[in-house]
């Protein structure tokens, strides 16, 4: 089997998750790259496609490279730094697998928390009115821990997800 790891890193966390997964996955034909690296001639059997979350998506790039594959088994796997919450994973990893063509075979997504650009809590700070305080500090506290992720326990659970895939 010839696996094909695939992504698009903003702020490095994807990157890192992409580095664990390659570690993880338990063949000798294999390969990571960023998508704009990707040629035509780089063709596997299983792609595990990454992407940081922006508004709740993957970027164009990531959802077209998505949409171009046909009869491959595909597995996602991205950071968000908004929220630690499960729900709101599987809500991002369902808007991005539907961009997959239906002749493939969807394995499932992996998804964690990453840090944010500091540009994001400056954001926070100038939104904070007294009418929106509560608010406020919950994306600001949001933020502050998000700072610590990727973390060891994610790239053992991303490590874990990928050594899944091949058991099934």
């Amino acid at each position: 089997m010839r696996v094909q790891i695939v992504y698009t890193s903003c702020t490095g966390n994807t990157e890192k998750l992409a580095e664990a997964i390659f570690e993880a996955v338990p063949v000798k034909e294999k390969n990571v790259k960023r998508i704009e690296e990707r040629t035509e001639r780089d063709d596997g059997d299983l792609y595990l496609v990454g992407f940081w979350t922006d508004r709740g998506t993957a970027s164009p790039e990531i959802l077209d490279l998505l949409g171009s594959l046909h009869g491959k088994k595909v597995a996602l796997f991205g950071t968000c730094g908004m929220g630690n919450d499960p729900e709101y994973y599987k809500r991002i990893a369902s808007g991005v697998a539907a961009f997959i063509p239906e002749d493939c075979e969807y394995l499932g997504a992996f998804l964690c928390q990453g840090k944010m650009p500091i540009q994001v809590r400056r954001r926070y700070e100038e939104m904070r009115v007294p009418s929106n305080e509560a608010q406020i500090d919950c994306l600001i506290r949001n933020f502050d821990e998000a700072l610590l992720h990727p973390d060891r326990k994610d790239f053992e659970a991303a490590a874990e997800f990928v050594r899944s895939l091949f058991r099934q």
